[in-house]
């Protein structure tokens, strides 16, 4: 397991790495200069030079990619914002909090929901239960984030007025005491509602289709049907039994479905003004704000790295299978 460790960091390493590469040229390439926005009729040429340089845009794009690689490696240094005229890691640190907490929630939901109506979706296999199940997952897996948000704020907001609009908090919330206050806690967790519920449902398709399958599988394999014969209550056979060994491969996706996750927390915080990492993003494109830009692709890359590593790690850790497999992919 060591080795497997060693040799997954490594490629993950080089993953980010070339993430990183191709990110800083596409956006040093992209139609668009960040000092347009700094430039007034009555700067001079001389002016306009002397701000690009001082932006470090002045000099050749190898150039600046070397210096930008050299201070990320050698100092763990992400640059500063043109935008918010501040340290790059202090800006990401106040934006990276609040797209967990949503990521976390979405996260909750969409195993939560996606279990529950793919084990419901089994057990009344060729019913009208399983078929509106179905129909709903494809759904909500096909809809785009942005409609499903969109139609949320809608219905949910403006015409009912359910659920804040956005924002993370209410605009008097700092009156209320610290944020552990219970207040505080209680007005963040329904501000953050309607957001996560979007984001983990429509995620949340993928997954029942998924369980379904894989709960139909193990309800055929042979121990299910030497339970069945031995007279074990049907309902104790699918939730102890069947939907434990159903589970096991669940793992793998939870991993595999974090980048999904940051991609659409990204529109979905650009709909409800969730202050988190994917508005952030999407303002610093808009600006050209290319440390910020670089800055935020790091720390997703790395995100996705770590969570499909372990993922890999908690599947070997469940299934037997897999810790032979790299047993003897280490022999030979």
């Amino acid at each position: 397991m060591i080795g497997f460790l060693v040799r997954r960091t490594v490629t993950a390493a080089l993953v980010v790495a070339i993430v990183l590469t191709l990110a800083f040229f596409a956006v040093h390439l992209a139609p668009g200069d960040p000092t347009t926005r700094f430039l007034s009729p009555r700067m001079s040429q001389v002016q306009q030079d002397q701000l690009r340089q001082t932006l470090g845009l002045d000099r050749p794009l190898p150039e600046q990619y070397l210096r930008w690689l050299g201070s990320i490696v050698l100092r763990g240094d992400l640059g500063f914002s043109f935008v918010h005229n501040r340290p790059v890691s202090r800006v990401l640190a106040e934006h990276l909090p609040p797209t967990l907490l949503l990521v976390s929630a979405a996260l909750l939901i969409q195993f939560g929901a996606g279990i529950a109506l793919g084990a419901l979706a089994a057990r009344h296999e060729g019913s009208w239960t399983d078929r509106t199940v179905r129909w709903l997952s494809l759904v909500l897996y096909s809809a785009p984030h942005f409609w499903l948000g969109l139609m949320a704020l809608l219905l949910l907001s403006y015409r009912t007025g359910w659920f804040p609009a956005s924002g993370m908090s209410s605009v008097d919330a700092l009156d209320w005491g610290r944020w552990w206050s219970p207040r505080r806690l209680l007005d963040t967790a329904h501000h953050l509602a309607l957001p996560a519920s979007i984001l983990g449902l429509a995620m949340a398709g993928g997954v029942t289709r998924f369980v379904r399958n894989s709960l139909l599988e193990v309800i055929r394999e042979n121990f299910i049907l030497s339970s069945r014969a031995a007279g074990v209550n049907e309902r104790r056979i699918l939730w102890p039994l069947a939907l434990k060994n159903a589970l096991v491969p669940v793992i793998q996706i939870a991993g595999l479905s974090l980048p999904y996750l940051l991609s659409g927390a990204l529109v979905t915080e650009v709909v409800f003004s969730w202050p988190g990492m994917g508005r952030l993003t999407y303002g610093a494109i808009l600006a050209r704000d290319y440390p910020v830009i670089l800055g935020a692709t790091l720390l997703v890359a790395i995100m996705v790295v770590a969570g499909t590593l372990l993922a890999d790690l908690g599947h070997a850790a469940v299934d037997p299978r897999v810790r032979a497999g790299i047993t003897d992919h280490k022999a030979r």
